[in-house]
């Protein structure tokens, strides 16, 4: 999959579901084959994917959050190519 366009709107797959795992004190990615442990910055982009906000708007929402983080459109960009690639995410 090439890079999400902006106006693209990402959303979990179904069977996918990010939850917080206190006993683990990070969030998750749980679907029906196991689990995923993510790392701080691939939670607060998929606490954002809700099938509402577009591409654009998960890059500004992050933007407002971490002003300071250098090339953070193109790591959310990675992020979700990733993402999809791993078959975490759709498209609405």
């Amino acid at each position: 999959m090439s890079a999400p366009h902006q106006d693209a709107i990402p959303l979990l797959r179904r069977g996918f579901r990010l939850q917080w795992e206190p006993a683990q004190q990070t969030h998750v990615l749980l679907y029906p084959e196991g689990m995923v442990k993510l790392n701080e910055s691939a939670a607060q982009i998929l606490t954002l994917v809700n099938g509402e906000r577009s591409v654009a708007d998960i890059v500004a929402t992050l933007h407002q959050r971490f002003p300071e983080v250098p090339d953070l459109e193109a790591d959310v960009l990675d992020f979700l190519e990733a993402a999809h690639g791993n078959h975490w995410l759709t498209e609405r």
